[in-house]
């Protein structure tokens, strides 16, 4: 049973504004687009989702995007007939009356999509069953991840020959650059994007910056979150969109936020992208450029875990033996050092030809060669239903 007669509904609650909507659109964008899937995507904050997803307008109750109908997910939802395929975005539980409506088909896929992580008991969980207490269901779970055992990750048709198209084109850069306001690449600068939670040490990282005679950077910092985060370092609010402070040979650049599309092509045009959460990290991995990830804060510490896990998997990649200030970068960037030094690398990590960037590059070609999540979770959802 599959193809696009199959019908998926997809659920999202907002949690973190970007994180878990921006991965619920991708699978439902990707599933509709290159499954040829029937999907409805239920989301309960339109409005942040507005802000990733060009032309939606957070007012409509229903309304179709990318071949995607999209509905907004209220108390009073009406849902009609369920779908065959159900799918939970990381742990949202679907509404009472909508598991009613599941109790009437003969066959259904009940899937939990949960949170990426790279630790080694993700494989022995990944697709496991569990049975509703009290109802004839069960939900599977389905895990992300980094090899075949695992779920996969989010990677679209054709994104590797895209991104290594754009990437070779100096012309194409420079018409992206300009098409969005933002300035040209000057000879010999690093260009950085940053995106991050509020306990970022940006101030910091911005001071070491400023304070690197030998490199010229420029840094990228959507509207939001990242540029309300500069305000220690500048003493001042940061500015709209547009803005541009300049600092000894430190360039930082304010721009709207961009939607997925675009983001993507920022994140290959930048020689080091400073990346939060789940979305975002997994598209910067993909982008082949070096990258320092902020985990989502979590209780116990265990995002740290999830830090380490990532961390081991990315640089089991690095050329040659690998220094000591690579782990102390990320787990400063995650507030896990007392001492701010190790951002006096980032000029060594950012360098276009040096061993991160051919961490990177092995990393993404690795992982471009094997499947994707959507089409790896298109054939267990068919297989449920079987």
């Amino acid at each position: 049973m599959s193809g696009p007669r199959v019908r998926w509904d997809v659920f999202c609650r907002v949690v973190d504004n970007f994180g878990d909507i921006g991965v619920c659109w991708r699978l439902a964008r990707q599933l509709a687009q290159d499954r040829e899937r029937q999907v409805r995507l239920w989301v309960d904050d339109l409005a942040s989702f507005a802000r990733i997803a060009s032309g939606l307008d957070p007012g409509l109750a229903h309304q179709t995007r990318a071949a995607v109908e999209i509905c907004a997910w209220t108390p009073s939802s009406e849902f009609g007939e369920c779908a065959s395929v159900v799918i939970e975005g990381f742990g949202c539980t679907v509404p009472a009356d909508y598991l009613a409506l599941m109790l009437a088909r003969p066959t259904i896929a009940w899937i939990n999509l949960e949170y990426l992580s790279a630790e080694r008991w993700v494989a022995d969980f990944h697709g496991r069953g569990s049975p509703h207490p009290q109802l004839p269901l069960t939900r599977h779970f389905y895990f992300p991840g980094f090899g075949e055992l695992t779920g996969g990750l989010m990677r679209d048709a054709g994104l590797t020959e895209r991104r290594e198209a754009f990437q070779a084109d100096p012309l194409a850069r420079s018409e992206w650059w300009q098409g969005h306001g933002l300035p040209q690449a000057q000879p010999g600068e690093r260009r950085v994007s940053l995106f991050c939670y509020p306990d970022a040490p940006v101030a910091s990282l911005l001071r070491q910056l400023a304070a690197d005679r030998a490199q010229a950077f420029t840094v990228f910092v959507a509207e939001g979150v990242a540029s309300a985060a500069l305000t220690d370092w500048l003493g001042h609010a940061p500015g709209p969109p547009g803005t541009v402070h300049q600092r000894e040979a430190l360039r930082v650049v304010i721009h709207r936020f961009l939607d997925q599309d675009d983001y993507d092509h920022l994140l290959w045009a930048c020689d080091l992208n400073f990346v939060r959460g789940e979305d975002s990290l997994v598209r910067a991995l993909l982008a082949a450029r070096p990258l320092v990830w902020q985990a989502y804060p979590q209780a116990q510490a265990a995002h740290v875990v999830k830090l380490k896990a990532l961390l081991t998997g990315y640089l089991q990649y690095w050329p040659g033996a690998q220094p000591d200030w690579v782990d102390a970068l990320w787990l400063t960037w995650n507030q896990q050092c007392a001492s701010t030094t190790a951002l006096q690398h980032v000029a060594a990590y950012s360098a276009p030809d040096g061993p991160a960037a051919q961490c990177a590059r092995s990393w993404a070609k690795e992982q471009g060669q094997l499947q994707d999540l959507v089409t790896k979770l298109a054939e267990f959802a068919d297989k449920l239903l079987k």
